[in-house]
């Protein structure tokens, strides 16, 4: 992680991360060298919990195929590319053809329960050994599972959990996949734990604070319609948190936005250390910035890329006249190359629009490696802006609304858009509900929400292809399945 120190034992990477390449996968236990090193002779002392640490944020590198393949999964774009047969796995959940069989939805099943495993590796060992500020490290800890594991019952549903620590060899025929409200709970019970261990101050650039935490089990409540334990959760961020909008949209998107005034959450991304498709979990770079670049691109300000996730005619028109959002989430390439002499090529799917807030820029030092696989742009996964949304929908939608806060909190995000309140709303109860829906949608846009907003609030029918009983979540990979030797079963309707 950028930011933290990576310098840490191989074998401890090895030990912590089960699962990270092939889920339950025997044949890479089988491949894996045996080191000296394991849980009975580490956690001896404060660098080793924290060196544990670094191993458990590095997966978080790993959400760029949760924000890219999220992103396309909605109606906001469609997948692109070179051609149909491109990544095969996004066109297929582009079209809501996808099956058991799919490499990217293995690929993200994998890469979380690692992320998962790491950090139930500290909180297994959390009593070993005494330092002065470990708690906040088990915080860490906490958030960290919590994240993984939500982002795991986002996209598959009923998933099995460990709270007692690291999944072993074996699990997976008699550990069942739990309810998903048992999930929740377990998510819950870690960010409280974060809540409880952690200030709004991070220790480290790029590390969790006590916001995220909170903000999160906010989003955690809201995905569950608990909607005034979200609204309270939300407001201490809000009241609590140094957090404030960005005056400029813009610069959010921009390096000099980074880890900035409206930043509650951000993936740490760096491109000093080189990458290469065979391992595309490795890289130091956010891989989704290189996929989402213009295909052949050859002019200012940008460097090209490979075209997927284009952004739709239709999510274009979402925005208002006047929104300055517009113009810095989506790039309209033939109105770029004409002002500015830019030349591209058209990919599969070619919409005329780009992902602007996560496509490569230029950048003056040399990255190692394959420069589209090491962009530098970290993820802003939880912004102060989503904040304020969600405190708008869970004050418009607990028991007992209070639609004078959740216009407050919408149009103080509105006022941002449109430098002014001439365009404030004014509306209350389910019309309010839609405005708050409609800008969580151009707000986020690019940023990979918007399929699970549809699918939570139950309008995931606007989704093209969407079967309702089935696409809410994505099929168990088949070699999960078969790992678990009849323990799990599959998702309605991918059978």
């Amino acid at each position: 992680m950028k930011n933290i120190n990576k310098k840490i034992s191989i074998s401890i990477i090895i030990i912590a991360s089960l699962f990270i390449v092939n889920g339950c996968s025997d044949d890479y236990l089988e491949n894996t060298k045996v080191y000296a090193e394991d849980s009975e002779s580490f956690f001896n002392s404060e660098a080793d919990y924290y060196n544990a640490l670094v191993a458990a944020y590095d997966p978080l590198q790993s959400t760029f195929i949760n924000v890219l393949m999220g992103e396309i999964a909605s109606n906001n774009t469609l997948c692109g590319g070179e051609s149909a047969t491109d990544v095969a796995g996004y066109q297929q959940v582009d079209d809501m053809i996808h099956t058991p069989v799919n490499a990217q939805l293995q690929n993200l099943w994998s890469w979380m329960y690692g992320g998962v495993n790491r950090a139930a590796y500290i909180i297994e060992f959390q009593d070993k050994t005494d330092f002065t500020g470990k708690e906040v490290i088990i915080g860490e800890a906490s958030f960290l599972r919590a994240y993984y594991n939500f982002e795991l019952v986002k996209w598959f549903g009923a998933i099995p959990i460990k709270p007692e620590g690291r999944f072993v060899v074996g699990d997976e025929q008699t550990i069942p996949r739990a309810p998903v409200a048992e999930v929740y709970a377990l998510i819950e019970a870690d960010l409280q734990v974060a809540v409880s261990n952690l200030a709004y101050t991070a220790p480290q650039v790029g590390r969790v604070t006590k916001g995220a935490a909170e903000a999160l089990l906010g989003k955690v409540y809201l995905y569950q319609d608990k909607f005034t334990e979200a609204a309270v959760v939300l407001e201490s961020v809000i009241n609590n948190g140094s957090y404030s909008l960005e005056s400029d949209y813009n610069k959010i998107f921009e390096s000099q936005g980074e880890n900035g005034v409206g930043s509650v959450f951000e993936v740490q991304y760096t491109d000093v250390e080189g990458a290469g498709f065979g391992c595309l979990q490795c890289s130091e770079g956010n891989v989704a910035v290189g996929f989402q670049g213009v295909r052949g691109y050859d002019g200012d300000l940008f460097t090209s890329g490979f075209s997927f996730n284009v952004p739709t005619q239709e999510m274009v028109d979402q925005f208002e006249g006047g929104d300055n959002r517009k113009d810095v989430a989506i790039l309209d390439i033939e109105a770029w190359a004409t002002a500015t002499g830019a030349s591209y090529t058209t990919g599969y799917e070619h919409t005329g629009f780009f992902n602007r807030k996560y496509i490569p820029r230029k950048r003056s030092a040399t990255a190692a490696g394959d420069q589209n696989l090491t962009n530098p742009n970290n993820y802003r996964a939880i912004r102060f802006a989503d904040v304020l949304l969600m405190a708008a929908e869970a004050n418009n939608r607990k028991a007992t609304g209070n639609d004078t806060k959740a216009q407050l909190y919408l149009n103080t995000v509105r006022a941002r858009a449109f430098g002014n309140s001439d365009n404030d709303i004014t509306s209350s109860g389910s019309n309010l509900t839609a405005a708050i829906y409609k800008e969580r949608r151009v707000e986020l846009v690019g940023e990979g929400h918007h399929f699970f907003d549809l699918v939570r609030t139950g309008r995931g029918a606007q989704i093209s292809g969407f079967t309702a009983n089935k696409n809410e979540v994505f099929p168990i990979p088949l070699e999960e399945i078969q790992f678990s030797q009849g323990n799990w079963t599959q998702n309605q309707g991918y059978n």
